[in-house]
Parts: structure tokens; sequence; C-alpha cells
């Protein structure tokens, strides 16, 4: 009889890295149904969710790194 640690068989969930990756674009605007929150609990790989939101961050960061930079170019901001 062997019972698996919480983590280890939350690690073995079996949502792609592309659900994952749509779960936490919708957190980033905030906008989620309660019922797809819950959906996404019982199937995301909170390695994959990690991974996702650093990616994420990484992305808007760059982007708004990017609209700055074409801001000031521009002249606009003079």
């Amino acid at each position: 009889m062997t019972e698996q640690h919480p983590l280890k068989e939350a690690v073995q969930r079996k949502a792609s890295f592309a659900q994952t990756m749509r779960a936490v674009a919708w957190s980033f605007f905030g906008v989620r149904k309660s019922s797809e929150y819950e959906k996404d609990v019982q199937q995301l790989n909170p390695v994959h969710v990690v991974i996702a939101g650093v990616i994420g961050a990484a992305v808007f960061i760059g982007l708004l790194i990017a609209l700055v930079s074409w801001v000031l170019s521009s002249g606009v901001a003079r």
C-alpha cells in the first residue's frame, strides 16, 4: 500500500502546457468563472503554472518596454 504525497500527485496532472498558458493568461486579466477555476485547480500541473506565470510576466514586461521605447522614439512624449 503506497500513498503518494499530494505534491507528487499534483505534478502528475494531465493538463497540457497550452491549457496552462490559457488559464494563466485569463488570470492576468482577472476574469475567470468559478467553475473554470475549479476545473483548473483539479487539472493543472503546478510546475506548469509557475513556468507559465514567469513566461507571461516576462512577455508583459517586454511589451511594456517596447511600448515605452516606441512612444519615446516617436517624439510624442516631448
